[in-house]
């Protein structure tokens, strides 16, 4: 039990990129699939969201270009750093941003990644690019 207050949740990753590129107009926490060697370097803070996007592939959510640092300890057990993870979403969820990112401009990005309990949670948002000058 955390005694602290925060409801044991424990920030791991943050997209500061993705606050000054983009507006944001909605957001939504997503679980992600990860396999053990993963979840091992989310704990340990090995994770960079700074490249990362979502896609939408037969309405399912995919986690894009997220690199999660190869766990040094797992042997010849290793993971991809850049492999496409699945997003855990409810479906009407999935579909209100389906549509959304059908609008010029409009995409998904991870804003962070953190530890809620025993999971592996990213904030996610709907963004608009702000015109760079």
């Amino acid at each position: 039990m955390n005694k602290s207050g925060d409801g044991g949740i424990k920030v791991v990753a943050t997209n500061r990129k993705a606050r000054f590129e983009y507006q944001i107009l909605d957001t939504y926490e997503a679980g992600i699939v990860l396999t053990g060697t993963e979840i091992k370097s989310v704990r340990a803070g090995a994770v960079s969201l700074s490249e990362g996007y979502v896609i939408f592939r037969n309405h399912e959510a995919w986690l894009v270009n997220v690199h999660i640092a190869v766990y040094e300890q797992a042997g010849h057990w290793t993971h991809d750093p850049r492999r496409p993870r699945k997003l855990l979403l409810h479906r009407r969820e999935i579909t209100r941003l389906e549509q959304q990112v059908q609008f010029p401009g409009y995409t998904v990005v991870p804003l962070r990644m953190y530890l809620k309990g025993p999971y592996a949670k990213v904030e996610i948002a709907l963004v608009k690019g702000k015109r760079q000058y």
